[in-house]
């Protein structure tokens, strides 16, 4: 998205969300971005709307699942 907006900003989806949001949320919260960019474009009602929100909450719930499950074991390996 950071390439399209710097080489290419007229094919850059419209949206209202200022530029400085944009590459903040182009960096770290990317899913979040495309929720804004769906909502605005399509709507809410959308079936991509509804698929990347049900994607995101999963990713953002299970990450730390992920996480401490490697720590964890890790930690075991070492122990040992």
């Amino acid at each position: 998205m950071l390439v399209y907006l710097l080489m290419f900003p007229n094919l850059f989806p419209m949206n209202s969300v200022p530029q400085w949001a944009d590459i903040l949320l182009g960096i770290f919260f990317p899913r979040i971005l495309i929720l804004i960019y769906i909502y605005q474009n399509m709507g809410y009602d959308n079936i991509w709307f509804v698929a990347h929100l049900v994607v995101a909450i999963f990713a953002y719930m299970s990450g730390g699942h992920q996480t401490n499950r490697r720590r964890r074991s890790r930690r075991e390996v070492v122990v040992q």
